[in-house]
């Protein structure tokens, strides 16, 4: 379109006179210029002219005409305003500009292109507020901050604020349409899913809450977990009670009969509660009844512990002994001169756990302490030397005992730190490190140093008491990993059990229980899946093909080979196919799985970093379909789930005040906001709510970002 020449008096901002522009120049390529009119003013400079408000503005080859798109979208908030059906135009001529010009960038001192004041929603905006509350931990009170209201309608003042109360009833609602949301995914889920329960301590005395977490594979082959339910338990719940209260939120998400395992370590009455959901819950498939590795080790390693805390008690008071006055460090500083060492002249190396009762609760903790105070052990001995005053601490002897100790922990405490960090803990990742830890057990039974030797044995029984739990569907996860497959049982199992006798029992006993089970999912696939299942029988071979003449008789009656008609034909096909094939054995896809060798990378090495076991199912599930649904069951089984250093979890103090049902709603939808908004949640082994930032580093001081679980 060519430019109109402009009409009237021109706003001020460029001084001069305008002219129009030549129409024979070249032509104006963008929307932009149906509502402005380029012109030349006398130094030879353009300008391009507002049709609507007559304001000039720069139109030289290089300023582009985003300004002018800028200018449109606010043209209607100065003082010129054009009739109404004029308005009409210029709102559709800026939707037409936002969708030619949708990926273009916007500045942060810009209006967004195609922005409409006039399109403001109070609905929508209200919602949108309830959204951020849920999402970020806000208190509903910060609707009643005056900052917050200042904020608001200096940006847009149209939005009537609501009251706590409504923004309350709003995120509850939010809660109620993420729940049915969740509930028809579950639903439509094929596969089968995990429960975890946890207790959560409130700050208020005699009331806590149990979170139930479901932990499931998606149809993309995703790990994922969301927390269910978040009950208020009193002290006085009983086991029968806690069991009740888990089966009843089952059956109101629908789940009761697609569970594969719970997981119930840091729940009340777990050794009660978990037999009796394992009878509930029992359907047509093996129900497993899982103890989280990080979890169970912890609690194996500082009961342990105890046993050699005369030991560890005097290497913390050696500490103390230090850092209690100036004399004692340069004392110690010359101990360590004269042992060859280099010592850090501030006593800050030294500044870790020295407080027994945190240590006793806390093993890593000691470890670290144990770790750093390692390295000046000689430094130590000379000063039990030539000091009398350090004689009642720790000696020369106590040394070599407190590195195999530090040995021992370092194992465990490297071993533990990975277990829940990484990025997808399916449950293939654990038997190795779990088999591996349960060999140095038992060769530390043996060790020289008698601490190291107790503590060994000690945490050797009570392991194999978790490990007879655990095995089966640790083993079972194992063996859906392509890189072992029945490698990792064969080859641990006749390491860890001597006995040749045993250690065979124990792999055929656990190959026999894969088997029953795959067979099981055989069966209840029959008619599922596009081909029938084929059960596995072992391997066999394949028989004798036998020749067959064909017969194109049909009853008493032969036809001449003129009337053989092409049905004959197929039937003669039948026939040879059902002779020639009755000796052949089919085979199912778990024998073609076993037949085939380990997964390996190009160096012919097992790849331990990059290799994702759910992407390479999700590959390979058309080529074992059976097999695909065990594995999408087996490997979301939440083996471990407890970080290293897992307290009890605890509710904030603004949280701790509300009502159960509001506490539910929120921490629940804020788990499943955020699942919506980023995709999948870090697997740390804490739920999505706890992560919340305090952007003010406070618990409740102010209306600011609270978050809704705290460790």
């Amino acid at each position: 379109m060519s430019e109109q020449p402009s009409e009237g008096p021109h706003a001020a901002g460029i001084v001069g006179v305008a002219v129009p522009h030549n129409p024979r120049a070249r032509r104006l390529r963008s929307k932009v210029w149906n509502d402005f009119s380029k012109e030349r003013l006398p130094d030879g400079s353009h300008v391009a002219v507002c049709h609507h408000c007559h304001k000039q503005l720069t139109a030289s080859s290089r300023s582009g005409t985003t300004h002018l798109k800028n200018h449109l979208a606010i043209c209607l908030s100065t003082g010129t305003r054009p009739a109404r059906g004029r308005r009409r135009k210029l709102v559709v001529r800026r939707l037409l500009l936002r969708q030619v010009d949708q990926n273009a960038p916007v500045t942060a001192d810009s209006t967004p292109i195609g922005y409409d004041p006039n399109a403001f929603d109070q609905e929508t905006s209200r919602q949108d507020l309830a959204r951020m509350i849920v999402r970020h931990g806000y208190r509903f009170s910060i609707v009643d901050d005056s900052g917050f209201r200042t904020f608001v309608t200096n940006l847009q003042p149209g939005f009537r604020i609501p009251t706590r109360e409504s923004v309350q009833s709003d995120c509850m609602r939010i809660h109620d349409a993420a729940r049915s949301r969740l509930r028809a995914a579950l639903a439509n889920l094929p596969s089968r899913v995990s429960l975890s329960a946890d207790m959560w301590r409130s700050a208020v005395a005699g009331t806590d809450y149990l979170s139930l977490t479901c932990h499931y594979i998606t149809d993309e082959w995703k790990l994922k977990k969301e927390i269910l339910n978040f009950i208020q338990v009193d002290s006085a719940s009983t086991s029968a009670d806690i069991t009740s209260n888990i089966l009843e939120k089952c059956q109101e998400w629908g789940i009761e009969k697609k569970i594969v395992s719970v997981v119930l370590d840091n729940c009340l009455y777990s050794d009660e509660v978990g037999p009796e959901l394992l009878q509930l819950l029992h359907n047509k498939f093996d129900l497993f009844h899982v103890r989280s590795c990080a979890h169970i080790l912890n609690l194996i390693i500082q009961e342990s512990l105890e046993l050699v805390r005369d030991l560890t008690d005097r290497v913390r008071a050696s500490i103390r002994y230090v850092k209690s006055s100036q004399v004692r460090f340069i004392r110690f500083q010359e101990a360590a001169k004269q042992s060859g060492l280099e010592l850090d002249p501030r006593p800050t190396f030294l500044a870790h756990d020295t407080n027994s009762n945190n240590a006793n609760n806390n093993w890593a903790s000691l470890y670290v302490t144990l770790e750093s105070v390692c390295r000046y052990q000689k430094a130590f001995a000379r000063l039990f030397e030539w000091d009398p005053e350090y004689r009642a601490y720790a000696s020369a002897d106590d040394w070599p005992a407190v590195s195999a100790l530090t040995e021992c922990l370092d194992v465990l405490y490297h071993t533990m730190e990975k277990l829940p960090t990484v990025e997808n803990p399916t449950a293939n990742l654990y038997f190795n490190e779990i088999c591996a830890i349960h060999l140095l057990l038992k060769e530390w039974c043996t060790n020289q140093y008698t601490v190291v030797a107790t503590m060994a044995t000690q945490m050797l029984e009570k392991f194999e008491q978790y490990w007879e739990v655990n095995k089966t569907v640790m083993a079972f996860a194992s063996i859906l990993d392509p890189r072992y497959k029945t490698k990792s049982v064969e080859y641990f199992f006749r390491v860890v059990y001597k006995d040749p006798y045993e250690s065979k029992a124990r792999i055929d006993g656990i190959q026999a229980s894969f088997i029953r089970l795959y067979n099981e999912y055989a069966a209840e696939s029959a008619g599922q899946l596009k081909n029938e299942p084929v059960f596995y029988k072992g391997t066999g071979r394949a028989g004798t093909v036998a020749g067959s003449g064909l017969d194109y008789s049909s009853g008493a009656q032969t036809k001449t080979f003129s009337r053989i008609t092409l049905s004959d034909a197929k039937r003669g096909l039948d026939q040879y196919l059902e002779e020639t094939s009755s000796g052949q054995t089919v085979k199912s896809d778990l024998d073609l799985y076993l037949e085939e060798a380990v997964l390996r990378n190009k160096e012919g090495r097992v790849d331990e970093a990059s290799f994702d076991v759910l992407a390479w199912w999700r590959a390979f599930s058309a080529k074992y379909p059976v097999l695909s649904l065990m594995a999408r069951d087996i490997l979301g089984v939440p083996v471990s789930i407890v970080p290293l250093d897992g307290d009890a979890r605890t509710l904030n103090d603004y949280l701790s005040t509300m009502d159960p049902v509001t506490v539910e709603g929120l921490i629940c939808a804020q788990d499943w906001l955020r699942d919506e908004d980023e995709g999948p949640k870090p697997e740390d082994g804490t739920s999505a709510a706890s992560g919340a930032s305090d952007l003010n580093g406070t618990h409740g001081a102010n209306n600011v970002d609270v978050p809704i679980l705290t460790n």
